[in-house]
């Protein structure tokens, strides 16, 4: 039995096999991409040209090729431009599972700060810390924490390109206003930043090397109403001195857990020690 070639396709039948709306078939139309011909009825009919160029569109276009690109090729396509349009999807193959290793590291890394936190971490404790200078970007905020800091942090992502991951992300955090702390109101805060990388060379906030007293607790936001007091009982018991305004990170928030008792967050306070202030 012989077998008849096709010579024409319809609009239906191509958006069927390749699974795409008769817009984007006429979009591609429009762009000089595909070429129909008319029957009797003026219904489009397309070739195994046009055929050959949608396969092309439908790869090209898992690669990220822009349209403008893809339209390039398909009309000054030849031996040499198919070998340099393979040479590009191999790069840009190369790029993407670059990424895709980078990411990788990333999920990593964001899993172990959460496992880090819940095993390694002594909660409801007051400790005393050596911190490195740690780099961050901020906002300027003044806000109380009842406006919603993770809409701040939004802004924040907003404002940088959408720079940070969210899950398992335990690096955002907010400066208190010790203003507000010295008439009881602990919801107040300064800042919003996302801490970054010790090499990172773009950033506009730090918090400086040295001391703090820390403490890290477990449950909702509020708690800080009786750390903070309890914190500066603290300090003064022990004769330092409050170098800046408190600050707290939220090693395990709402992008986490649902779970208001698994929020982990850590208060801290630069202070400068006694020993410290004889050698200055």
């Amino acid at each position: 039995m012989a077998i008849i070639k096709r010579k024409y396709y319809k609009t239906g039948e191509l958006s069927k096999i390749y699974k795409i709306g008769r817009d984007s078939i006429k979009y591609y139309e429009k762009l000089g991409l595909l070429n129909p011909d008319r029957d009797t009825n003026s219904y489009r009919m397309y070739t195994i040209k046009d055929i050959c160029n949608l396969n092309l569109i439908r790869e090209l276009r898992s690669l990220d090729f822009s349209m403008q690109r893809i339209k390039e090729y398909l009309q000054n396509r030849n031996i040499n431009s198919t070998k340099n349009m393979l040479q590009e999807e191999i790069s840009l193959i190369d790029e993407k599972l670059n990424e895709l290793a980078s990411h990788k590291e990333s999920l990593k890394k964001r899993l172990s700060s959460i496992d880090n936190t819940i095993n390694h971490t002594n909660f409801n404790r007051i400790e005393l810390l050596y911190m490195p200078k740690r780099k961050a970007l901020t906002i300027n905020t003044n806000v109380t924490f009842d406006e919603n800091v993770d809409f701040l942090i939004q802004r924040l992502n907003e404002k940088f390109d959408d720079k940070f991951y969210l899950l398992g992300n335990s690096n955002f955090g907010a400066v208190f206003d010790s203003k507000s702390i010295s008439k009881g109101i602990f919801n107040n805060f300064k800042y919003i930043f996302c801490l970054l990388d010790d090499d990172a060379t773009n950033y506009n906030f730090v918090l400086e090397e040295g001391y703090y007293v820390t403490y890290t607790y477990k449950g909702d936001y509020k708690k800080s109403s009786q750390i903070l007091p309890m914190l500066h009982k603290f300090i003064t018991a022990n004769n330092y001195t409050i170098l800046g305004d408190p600050v707290e990170i939220y090693k395990i928030d709402i992008y986490e857990t649902a779970l208001e008792d698994e929020y982990v967050t850590q208060v801290q306070i630069p202070v400068k020690l006694l020993s410290e202030l004889y050698f200055v």
